[in-house]
Parts: structure tokens; C-alpha cells; sequence
């Protein structure tokens, strides 16, 4: 391999590297992770079967509300206690507030949080849900107003199903309803509102603004990710994906497009709100500013939607785990929330990766097993190109004695004419200087796309493995107590291992490739790199890296078994006699002889 290939591909190890130091969180960030560290995630909880049910659990004291206020449209929905109403099922626990007559809180009961407490999305009176709108002089807030949960709603309409209808009344006939129903298992809750009598009193009444507003809490042990993964996505009617706030505070209006759904996503787990109208404007926003510390994030979304035929707003909502194919069977292309990477990434992730995976996940095969079993297989596909590599490698080895004979007759003072005696004899010896950069740039795209599936998989979240409690988080074998620059507050034994591993990896191969001088120093550089990038990330994803190490090592062994350097030196004088008509000339030799050409034609003139 000579300077301009090693060269190349190193700033390609630089490019992949800064990209994912760049993710990495602000000051701010880290000292939160510090300030909430907690113990190893728990194990998912098992699956147990509850009967949907419908319970008043608590209530809250009532306000001091003006007289006058009360004589206003609407005016008694100010006055009322707050009360809080369970609705779950086996996969759901949801609490419902008589303020507002919105969704309180919601607890997935089958999983825990990464410090074994129950695993609650959002609650508490930081969330919102509701809509403005004009009655007469009035300007109604249903955030605001107190529902009365109707007496039928409180009845369960059986063990598969439930509904439960919260009021607000202008009149005994006029009124708005918010219907919540609930399935016996699943994460589907269906949400409409339905006015009754007020065409009248409404203005504009054809279309509603709806205010979603969450602050989310910390779920997962790596704060780092957790708030990486936080945002708000969207997919509109031309099923055209897009997010918001993935790495910083970010707003965003869209008015010229439909949107199908808004997802306010973290890590592992997502709320999504569906419409089956469309949302026709959508008002988007993400901070960090959070009252609670604790908190990741806070989502807002200004939602407009129109009226159905039957004089509702239908919508569904959507809290689930981010688990690909528990969205996939639900539909609405909600699976597009799990980033598998940008371009032609998410296709390798999509087509081959993750059928590959579903595949070994059938042999109820510990997750270690499996992530093994996936890189063997990874490995066995492309190992015709890491032959092709390593050969062309051995080429540029065994011609290195002739280059650094051109090299000290020529010298170092004429660039241009040492690369023109280096592609002569390229030319005559039928090797391409590139051919062990290019398989290796073939390859690369499934690096990067593994560097995404891995931190996304929900399937590794509180799965052990050896010393690893949990392959979605980082395995940390040394907490600082503080936190080091480009390290972080902790150190990673399977990040370590792999940096070892890499740089071991990096060593054997500047002896495979002839790699001398000043260079050979060069390709240590990109494993510390990725230490300090990398130490937060899942060990799952680092011991990917440090089996694709350990069984590089291995192809490699076996291939200098079948490679004899002597064979290669006696093939390329073999082709150094062939006429050079009946040679072949590669694309890349007959544009290096052009741009050398016309360097020639420039120096000229300049003489």
C-alpha cells in the first residue's frame, strides 16, 4: 500500500470518526449523566395477562375560581376536583385526569426503567393536551377545564375491550367529548373528539389545534443516547420520513404538507399520535430546558386537523416499545421511527441485516450468541473481497523494493515524475495500487450501517452476556466520579477490548501492506479515536467491532496459507515480459497517465 492509498483511507477512518464524535452531548449533558447515574438496567419483565379495567383512583383539591368566571360559556367546567382514572389493559397501564380530560400518564407495565423502577413515559402536570377555542366573548383552553367522566364510561364493556367518554359540558346537550378506548392487549389507544350541538357557539369550528406537549423522562442508563435518541418524527401522506432535534434545541413549522403522524420518540420507546385526516399545519418544537433535571427532553407539537364526515376527530394513539417489528404489524409505516441509518445504509440494515437477524432470533439463542453468529456470517459473504484486498497488498509488498529503488534514483524533489516511474511500473507488473483500498471501501458502507442497527435494536435492551448486564448501554468497568475529557465519567471494558484489538489489528496489517516510516505511526491514531467516541455507545455495537477484529485476524492467518510471495514475485515478472498491447489497462492507470500528462503540459508552459 503506498502513502497516497494509506493516506485515503485513513482520512475515510477520520471522516467516520469525527461524525460520530461530533454526536457526542454538550458539558451540560455529561454533567447531568453524572448527576443521575444509577445501577445496571433491569431485565425485561415478563408478560402477564390483566383484564382491561377502569378505576377513579385519586383526586386533587378543588380551586378558589372568580364568580364572574363562572358565569362565562363553559364557565362551570372551571370549577371541579381533579381526579385521576386508570384504563389498562395487559401491556398498558393509562391514567386519565378529570383536568382536561387528557391522558395523565402511561405506564408500559411489561418493562422497567434501566434502575428497575416502573417504566412511565411521561405524567405529571408539565404534559398538556387540549385545544383553544372561541366561545363567544370566551377564550377556552381545555387544559384548563374540569371533564366529568361519564357514568357509562365508567362501565368496562368487557375483558377484550373498554371505553371511557370525559365531558365537557356548555349545556345538557352541548358538550365536547374526548372517547378513549382500549383493547384487551396492545398498545393502541384510540382518542376522539367528538362536539355535540356547538356548530353555534365554536368558532371555526371545522377544524381544532390541538396542543401536545411531554417532558420526557430519562429510561435508559446511557444519558448520552437517551438524549441523542429524544425527538419528534413525522411521516406525511406521501410517506415521507423526517425528524427533529436529534443533537440540539430545534422548531420547525410545516404548512405544505400533510403529516400522518408525530412521533415523540426516545431511545427504546415512542408516543405517536396518529390521524386518519391528516394534519394540515404542525407546529414543532424541541428543548433541552426541562423544570426536572431528571427529564430529557421537552416535546411540543401544534397539531391542525379537520373534522371527519361524521363530525369527529378521530385519532389513535401509539405507546409502544420501539421494537421493529411490533410497529411493522401495527401499520402507518410507524417502524420508520427506528433510524437504520441515512441512503443506502438503511436499505443493507432493512434488506439483509435485519431479516438475518429475525433468522437467528427463532433459535432462542442468548443475544451474545447471536450478535457472534451474525458477524461469522458477515464475515463468510465478504471474504472475497477481503481476499482480493489482502492479494493486492501482498502485490504492493513484494513491489516495494523496486519502488524504493525508482524512489532513490528519482528522489523526492520531482513528485510528479516519481509518481509517472511508479505507474510505469504498476503498468508492467498488472497490479493497481488501489486494489486493496477499494474492497475495503465496498465494505464500508455495512460498517457504518452495523453502526447504527446496533444502538437502535431493541431486542438488546437488558440482555446480558459474559460480564455485559446489558448489551444496549456501555459496560462500564471504572466510574471517575467526574468527567475526563474525550473519555467521559466512565471507562468501557468491551470498548477497551476493542481499541486493543484494533490497534493489535492496525500493527499486523502495516506488516501485511509493507507500511513504513513515518506512515506506519498513522493508523494508531483512528482506534484512540474511537475509544474516546465510542466509550458510550452500546457494548453490543464494541463487541461487534471486537469480533469482526478477532475474526479478521483469523481470515487473515488463513489466506497468507493460501498467498505465497514468491508465486506473486514470479506472476508479476511474468507480466513485466507480456507485450504492452496485450497488456490490460485498468481505468485508473489511464487516468493517472492523463493527470500526469497534463501536470507535465502545466510545468512546461511555466518554464
Amino acid at each position: 500500500m503506498d502513502r497516497n492509498t494509506f493516506t485515503g483511507l485513513f482520512l475515510i477512518m477520520v471522516i467516520i470518526a469525527g461524525s460520530v464524535w461530533f454526536l457526542r452531548p454538550s458539558d451540560t449533558e455529561i454533567k447531568k449523566e453524572k448527576a443521575l447515574q444509577h445501577q445496571d438496567s433491569l431485565k425485561r419483565a415478563g408478560i402477564k395477562t390483566t383484564p382491561v379495567t377502569a378505576t377513579i383512583d385519586t383526586a386533587k383539591a378543588a380551586k378558589t375560581i372568580d364568580t364572574a368566571a363562572l358565569k362565562s360559556p363553559f364557565g362551570a367546567t372551571l370549577k371541579g376536583s381533579e381526579k385521576l382514572i386508570t384504563l389498562e389493559n395487559k401491556d398498558l397501564r393509562i391514567k386519565l385526569t378529570t383536568l382536561g380530560g387528557r391522558i395523565y400518564s402511561v405506564e408500559l407495565k411489561n418493562f422497567k426503567t434501566f434502575d428497575k423502577k416502573p417504566l412511565i413515559l411521561f405524567d405529571g402536570d408539565a404534559n398538556k393536551f387540549g385545544f383553544s377555542f372561541a366561545a363567544g366573548v370566551a377564550n377556552i383552553n381545555t387544559n384548563e377545564r374540569y371533564f366529568t367522566p361519564s357514568a357509562a364510561g365508567l362501565q368496562v364493556t368487557g375483558k377484550d375491550s373498554s371505553s371511557i367518554t370525559m365531558r365537557l359540558s356548555y349545556s345538557p346537550t352541548q358538550y365536547i367529548d374526548y372517547i378513549y378506548t382500549l383493547k384487551g392487549d396492545g398498545y393502541k389507544v384510540g382518542f376522539t373528539i367528538k362536539p355535540t350541538g356547538l356548530d353555534n357557539v365554536i368558532a371555526n369550528s371545522s377544524s381544532i389545534t390541538l396542543n401536545w406537549e411531554s417532558s420526557l423522562h430519562r429510561l435508559e442508563k446511557s444519558l448520552t443516547l437517551d438524549h441523542q435518541y429524544t425527538m419528534i418524527q413525522y411521516l406525511d401522506t406521501e410517506n415521507d420520513y423526517n425528524d427533529l432535534g436529534d443533537t440540539k434545541d430545534n422548531q420547525k413549522d410545516i404548512n405544505d404538507k400533510k403529516l400522518q403522524w408525530v412521533s415523540f420518540k426516545q431511545h427504546f420507546f415512542s408516543s405517536v399520535l396518529l390521524t386518519k385526516e391528516g394534519f394540515t399545519k404542525s407546529s414543532l418544537t424541541v428543548s433541552t430546558d426541562t423544570t426536572n433535571h431528571a427529564d430529557i427532553k421537552q416535546l411540543k407539537a401544534n397539531l391542525t386537523s379537520a373534522r371527519s364526515a361524521d363530525g369527529t376527530f378521530p385519532f389513535d394513539f401509539y405507546f409502544s416499545p420501539n421494537h421493529y417489528k411490533t410497529l411493522e404489524a401495527e401499520g402507518h409505516g410507524l417502524e420508520k421511527q427506528i433510524n437504520l441509518g441515512w441512503g443506502p445504509l438503511k436499505y443493507v440494515n432493512r434488506i439483509a441485516v435485519i431479516p438475518v437477524f429475525n433468522i437467528l432470533t427463532q433459535f432462542n439463542w442468548n443475544y451474545g450468541l447471536i450478535i457472534l453468529a451474525l458477524t461469522v456470517i458477515l464475515k463468510l459473504v465478504l471474504s472475497p473481497l477481503t481476499y482480493k484486498s489482502y492479494l493486492s497488498m501482498a502485490k504492493m509488498r513484494v513491489l516495494k523494493p523496486e519502488m524504493d529503488e525508482i524512489k532513490a534514483k528519482v528522489g523526492e524533489d520531482n513528485p510528479t515524475l516519481l509518481q509517472q516511474e511508479y505507474l510505469k511500473l504498476y503498468k508492467k507488473a498488472g497490479v493497481n495500487p488501489l486494489g486493496g483500498c477499494l474492497p475495503l471501501l465496498i465494505q464500508m458502507p455495512i460498517v457504518i450501517a452495523f453502526f447504527r442497527f446496533f444502538p437502535g435494536l431493541f431486542e438488546l435492551r437488558g440482555q446480558g452476556f459474559l460480564w455485559m448486564h446489558d448489551l444496549s448501554t456501555y459496560d462500564s468497568i471504572v466510574n471517575f466520579g467526574f468527567s475526563i475529557p474525550f473519555i467521559g465519567d466512565h471507562l468501557s471494558l468491551m470498548c477497551l477490548l476493542m481499541t486493543i484489538s484494533t490497534l493489535i489489528y492496525t500493527y499486523f496489517n502495516n506488516q501485511i501492506s509493507g507500511v513504513s516510516g513515518q506512515m506506519k505511526y498513522i493508523g494508531y491514531i483512528t482506534p484512540i479515536i474511537f475509544l474516546g467516541a465510542l466509550n458510550g455507545y452500546p457494548a453490543g455495537l464494541n463487541y461487534y467491532y471486537f469480533l469482526a477484529n478477532m475474526l479478521t485476524f483469523l481470515q487473515q492467518y488463513l489466506i497468507r496459507l493460501m498467498v505465497d510471495d514468491k508465486k506473486i514475485h514470479a506472476q508479476i515478472q511474468e507480466n513485466k515480459k507480456k507485450p504492452e498491447d496485450k497488456k490490460k489497462k485498468s481505468g485508473f492507470s489511464a487516468k493517472m497517465e492523463e493527470m500526469m500528462r497534463n501536470q507535465q503540459q502545466v510545468q512546461a508552459k511555466k518554464k
